[in-house]
């Protein structure tokens, strides 16, 4: 009489244990993997019609790839060079664009490689991001309208100009916008992300985007901050997103005489600008105005 619900028992048991072993199985390995897959799966947003004034142009990066971009001429000398997030184009960007050429400076906002209207494999990490802002900078060395450089991006766009600032010490100031992590060295950097059970999963992902992609992950953010010395920095972060707040707070404080932080309050990640228009234009442009004054003497 016994035998028969022990049985049973035995068979709940590996049933459940089974189950516990799916699911560790798929939140650590399955769903990672996916994550992954994603990063470098081709998606290239619609891009619309350029502003009036600006200029639809095609640049080449040293390794062959072409990049579709906006330019507008500066006013007074100094062009920003504007990134977009993640799996985004420059289309997402048209407010930034108005708000600094309404005050005088020049734009050159460029499609990433793999996005929008650029050519070239997705990453939506940008590994390969230094080599895009590379392209841009010879762009705008042959032009003699620019005397000084600066970046404004958007969450991948910000890392893309923060991890290239050390290649490229023409650009003398970034707005990095919601900036974190791209990399498993830049996620380790934060104290509380050390601990195995907190980057397990993000060291599975890493590794199947270094896989998949055939690429290797860039320069650390924090290496490439200390090996650009003449960079100034404005990070900006969505008070609303507690590890974007910790990260660009290590930004800051890696680099504390020459940066800048503003904590956006209850912004979402890269919403300060939607949340506070006029305090982002008042904080962007006299940074910009501060670091880039008068670039034409």
């Amino acid at each position: 009489m016994s035998v028969q619900p022990a049985s049973r028992r035995r068979r709940i048991l590996r049933w459940i244990a089974f189950l516990i072993a799916a699911v560790i199985v798929v939140l650590y390995i399955a769903l990672p993997i996916g994550i992954g897959v994603s990063v470098v799966l081709p998606y290239q947003e619609t891009v619309g019609a350029p502003p009036a004034g600006v200029e639809a142009v095609t640049l080449t990066t040293e390794d062959g790839v072409a990049l579709a971009g906006w330019y507008q001429p500066p006013r007074n000398g100094a062009v920003i060079i504007v990134l977009h997030g993640a799996g985004g184009s420059r289309e997402g960007m048209r407010s930034h664009i108005d708000l600094l050429t309404r005050h005088g400076y020049g734009v050159l906002a460029l499609d990433l490689r793999g996005h929008g209207g650029s050519e070239g494999r997705t990453n939506r990490f940008g590994w390969q991001g230094t080599r895009d802002v590379g392209a841009a900078i010879n762009f705008l060395r042959s032009r003699d309208e620019v005397k000084a450089i600066g970046g404004l991006g958007s969450s991948l766009g910000g890392e893309v100009l923060l991890g290239a600032a050390s290649t490229y010490p023409e650009i003398k100031a970034i707005v990095a916008d919601g900036a974190t992590t791209r990399s498993l060295d830049e996620l380790l950097a934060l104290p509380s992300e050390q601990p195995l059970y907190r980057n397990f999963t993000a060291r599975v992902m890493y590794a199947a985007v270094q896989i998949l992609s055939g690429e290797t992950s860039p320069t650390p953010l924090l290496a490439s901050l200390i090996a650009a010395p003449t960079t100034s920095l404005l990070f900006v972060a969505g008070g609303a997103n507690q590890r974007e707040v910790a990260f660009n707070e290590l930004f800051a404080a890696t680099v504390p005489d020459r940066s800048q932080l503003w904590i956006a309050p209850e912004a979402p990640h890269t919403g300060a600008f939607g949340r506070y228009p006029a305090e982002y234009e008042q904080r962007v442009i006299a940074f910009f105005d501060r670091v880039m004054a008068s670039p034409t003497h």
